[in-house]
């Protein structure tokens, strides 16, 4: 039903001008996706998904179309706005982790919270970013650095970081990209463990069997769905057993 779309693009395009050429990344994208859902796009290179990502997450502006998110349409609203809205709304989990390396596990999970309206006491903000690291299996890594993490727990910093303003909405790039099959497991657990929980979650792989552990694939090609389908997920529990 359209009241429970959380996502929702109309004829969405996005052109990019690189010298006199004019490169259509997307050509016209109409989909929905509803409050709770774990979609995976995939594509290859060129495909448009990552582009398409970019716009979800309110980093970049559709040339032609609209989109809506949780009825809103942000299409053209001012920086601040979209500032605002990634923030309260969004979390982001990118590949490459994008930690401080100088700050701790916590001051990186609370770094969104002080660019927030949010008017929290040290204690509370150590109490908040503790409760979340906790959550995503990290108790007493709290005041280690990045260097002294593995990858898997690097990327659990990230997804923290991601929760800590409890978004709607996570996007995650290619979240097991950086890392090895077993741990890429781990995460992907971790994000159905979210999706359990009611968040919506939205993933750009290149992996089909990492996309295979969503609810909902969609497949871009040259800039359009080729095809999206609901898929039986994997089984965490058949992987870990």
């Amino acid at each position: 039903m359209a009241d429970k779309a959380v996502v929702r693009l109309e004829d969405v395009h996005k052109t990019y001008r690189t010298g006199e050429v004019d490169v259509h990344a997307v050509r016209g994208v109409s989909l929905e996706i509803e409050a709770g859902e774990f979609v995976a796009f995939m594509g290859a290179s060129g495909s448009g998904k990552s582009t398409l990502m970019n716009i979800l997450g309110c980093l970049d502006r559709p040339s032609r179309g609209r989109y809506l998110l949780d009825g809103i349409d942000v299409s053209g609203l001012a920086r601040d706005q979209l500032a605002d809205i990634r923030n309260h709304k969004l979390g982001f989990v990118f590949q490459s982790f994008n930690l401080l390396a100088r700050t701790s596990a916590r001051e990186n999970v609370e770094l969104p919270l002080l660019y927030g309206a949010h008017r929290l006491t040290n204690m509370e903000l150590t109490a908040r970013a503790n409760d979340v690291l906790a959550a995503v299996g990290l108790a007493g890594r709290e005041d280690h650095h990045p260097s002294q993490l593995s990858g898997g727990q690097q990327q659990r910093v990230a997804i923290a970081r991601a929760l800590i303003n409890e978004p709607e909405v996570v996007l995650a790039d290619e979240p097991t990209g950086n890392l090895d099959s077993r741990t890429s497991v781990e995460i992907m657990g971790i994000f159905q463990e979210l999706n359990e929980r009611g968040i919506t979650i939205i993933m750009v792989t290149h992996e089909a069997d990492i996309a295979s552990y969503a609810r909902r694939n969609i497949v871009m090609r040259d800039g359009l769905v080729q095809s999206d389908e609901m898929i039986l997920r994997r089984s965490l529990a058949a992987e870990v057993a």
